[in-house]
């Protein structure tokens, strides 16, 4: 009866797993920083390169939670035509997942300070559920390990004026199956498309600050609707502290620094405000960005 109970608590854990990451996929509470990976039409409208090094610690003190590595390079190559490459890491439990996606975006002016941004994403996800860790014997649906590629295409669209940016995308358009066993009541795991919409404005409150709302929505077929509602305080483009809040889900404080004309660090903390905060010791998340003009 004890190795029955087994069973079935590591098949509900697997799904738990394949589920949480399906849903999150990708989740970052600094996105104004990590636009490339959830937009490929952002590559190049930062007006020059740009270099992204980001870590995120989720749930941290949960053994086995989500870990994610981002890295992204992306810069205008001519007058209309932007390019980038993203690589991200991700680790939950005994899944790996590394996403290595190209981006090209092409620019269209429609008014003297406003510039549409046409994106396509490519590439795909490298998948490793390491069953093996579980440490179950003599059991076929845990016998062997998980190695599979699962390609995938995105688009996005990104309007960027003077004051204002507007953001509309699906980074993943191809539905593809994780994980899925016949036989010995199989565990199944789908990546959903992703649908994300967004905005963002800076009011300038005088020759030094300036307060920069944005909202950012996301909605995954299965899950909830997730709206994220951001502002930030701007001292002279080199010190920033805001807030964000993820309806139902979280809120978070972070800070930024500049230093020099271009490098840039900031840090988020995230607390849950579900259940799951009860083991956490909340969310770290960090940038190092490099931008060249």
């Amino acid at each position: 009866m004890m190795k029955n109970y087994k069973y079935i608590f590591l098949t509900l854990a697997l799904s738990f797993v394949y589920t949480v990451s399906a849903q999150q996929d990708p989740n970052f509470s600094m996105y104004k920083y990590n636009m490339s990976v959830i937009n490929p039409a952002f590559a190049g409208a930062s007006e020059g390169l740009q270099a992204t090094i980001g870590y995120r610690s989720q749930w941290s003190g949960i053994d086995g939670a989500v870990e994610t590595q981002n890295y992204n390079v992306n810069s205008p190559v001519s007058d209309k035509v932007g390019l980038g490459i993203s690589l991200i890491q991700d680790r939950i439990f005994v899944l790996a997942e590394t996403h290595l996606y190209a981006d090209f975006s092409y620019k269209l002016q429609v008014a003297d300070d406003t510039n549409l941004f046409l994106g396509i994403k490519a590439g795909g996800s490298f998948l490793n559920i390491n069953l093996n860790q579980l440490g179950v014997e003599n059991d076929p649906l845990f016998s062997e390990n998980i190695d599979t590629f699962n390609p995938n295409v995105g688009v996005g669209a990104y309007l960027k004026g003077n004051k204002y940016y507007v953001t509309l995308s699906a980074p993943g358009l191809l539905q593809s199956d994780r994980y899925e066993k016949e036989g010995i009541t199989p565990v199944e795991g789908v990546d959903n498309v992703h649908f994300f919409a967004g905005a963002g404005y800076q009011f300038d409150l005088s020759d030094s600050f300036s307060l920069n709302p944005a909202v950012l929505a996301k909605a995954v077929a299965g899950a909830p609707l997730s709206v994220d509602l951001n502002a930030s305080l701007m001292y002279n483009d080199r010190f920033e502290i805001g807030a964000n809040y993820r309806l139902d889900e979280s809120y978070t404080g972070f800070f930024t620094v500049g230093f020099a004309d271009y490098l840039r660090f900031g840090y988020a903390y995230e607390r849950s405000t579900t259940t799951i905060q009860d083991f956490s010791d909340g969310t770290h998340e960090f940038i190092f960005q490099i931008q060249l003009d």
